[in-house]
């Protein structure tokens, strides 16, 4: 520890959960304060401004209660992992209300709340309280007594503002560069869709409309829920082909959704073969992928489809075609079902596509091949950027906090 700092725990530095009572001596039933439910608390977001007021009355019993200036963090899995957390600012009447879910900071005179806020933000500080969780599954959250204890180091207040100055500055400039990163990124991925818009939009020589039915030798659903049962699940086994594992166009198998030999074999007539298409039955919809010889064994799981087609229509062309923007807000419209869109067989039947010859939609994907691997090529490389920005940023919370700023 660098000389003159301390060493304090939380408790020591912080009131943890002001009272309630403070917002009742101040204001009337009847006067409005901010509220803040959980989805307003931000990520990577220091200062977090209110959007909605209600009169104190109507939230002063069953919510957090916290003023200008403390620090909110969330306590509850996942949003305690994903880092929800920031200064409250800009308070209707100085004062706020939100979910039970907060735990809230306020800082003494020895500590800045800005100097807290990095603290808590750091990657060690949410992996040391995740592993202290309790309660049930979906419900867990970071224990009271690890908050309490949990130890800061504290220099002196002009120590604190000197590092802090240099973080806000550089985490700017991190900010900055992430989101022109992720805007490249965006771009590079509209080049592509843009691309395919234009061609599927654009009827070529010799193109012709045709049912899916048409151009499919079969289209067949994955087996029926009753016909696979829990005990049926094995791990190291045949995987299962569910909408889930559609990722991208390609086909990622999950060890927790594979069955043994003998039932793929029970269920011989939904084996997937190199060349059929998976395609999503619900959820999000224009999931699809073409069966290699990798998969080629497979078994395809009951919310999906599977699909056999005749030789006018080229396996890879169909996956871009299904996927593609305009395509998918085609199936939003046809699809059925108030909670989750889905697909059925009917529908997939009666889809019309605009089939090119077989040797353009070849020639076609001749170049979208291209175009993808220089889009892959350039997402590799801001995907890596944005990874050793976010090295960057675990560096100099670790410097600052073990007094090397």
């Amino acid at each position: 520890m660098k000389s003159g700092w301390q060493t304090k725990k939380l408790a020591e530095v912080c009131q943890i959960k002001p009272p309630k009572s403070e917002a009742r001596q101040r204001l009337s039933e009847t006067d409005l304060v901010s509220f803040v439910p959980m989805e307003d608390l931000g990520i990577n977001q220091k200062i977090f401004i209110p959007t909605q007021t209600k009169p104190l009355a109507e939230v002063a019993g069953s919510y957090t209660y916290f003023a200008e200036g403390d620090v909110l963090l969330a306590k509850i899995t996942p949003c305690f992992e994903n880092g929800k957390l920031g200064i409250a600012s800009n308070l209707t009447n100085g004062i706020g209300f939100g979910s039970s879910e907060y735990i809230v900071f306020r800082p003494d005179k020895s500590i800045n709340m800005d100097w807290l806020y990095y603290f808590l933000s750091r990657e060690a500080f949410r992996v040391e309280g995740a592993a202290q969780m309790n309660g049930a599954v979906g419900h867990k959250r970071v224990a009271k007594e690890f908050i309490e204890s949990y130890l800061i180091p504290v220099p002196p207040l002009r120590e604190q503002q000197r590092i802090i100055g240099i973080l806000d500055k550089a985490f700017n400039g991190i900010a900055t560069a992430k989101a022109n990163a992720e805007k490249n990124l965006q771009n590079g991925r509209a080049l592509f869709e843009s691309h395919l818009q234009s061609v599927f939009t654009q009827r070529g020589e010799g193109w012709v409309e045709k049912r899916l039915g048409e151009v499919a030798e079969s289209i067949s659903t994955g087996p029926f829920g009753t016909m696979l049962h829990k005990s049926d699940y094995v791990s190291g086994g045949i995987p299962l082909v569910n909408p889930m594992n559609i990722v991208d166009s390609k086909i990622v198998p999950s060890s927790k959704m594979m069955v043994s030999e003998e039932t793929r074999d029970r269920l011989t007539s939904y084996v997937l073969k190199t060349g059929n298409i998976v395609i999503g039955r619900r959820g999000e919809l224009g999931r699809c992928a073409l069966v290699t010889e990798h998969e080629t064994g497979w078994l395809c799981g009951t919310g999906s489809f599977f699909v056999r087609l005749s030789d006018s229509m080229d396996g890879e062309f169909f996956v871009v075609l299904f996927g593609s923007k305009q395509f998918k807000a085609r199936l939003e419209a046809s699809a059925v079902g108030t909670t989750m869109s889905s697909l059925n067989h009917g529908i997939l039947d009666d889809l019309v596509l605009l089939v090119p010859p077989l040797a353009e939609q070849r020639k076609i994907m001749v170049k979208a091949h291209k175009l993808l691997s220089e889009t892959q090529r350039l997402e590799s490389i801001y995907q890596q950027k944005l990874a050793t920005l976010e090295e960057l940023k675990k560096s100099l919370l670790h410097q600052a906090f073990s007094g090397q700023l």
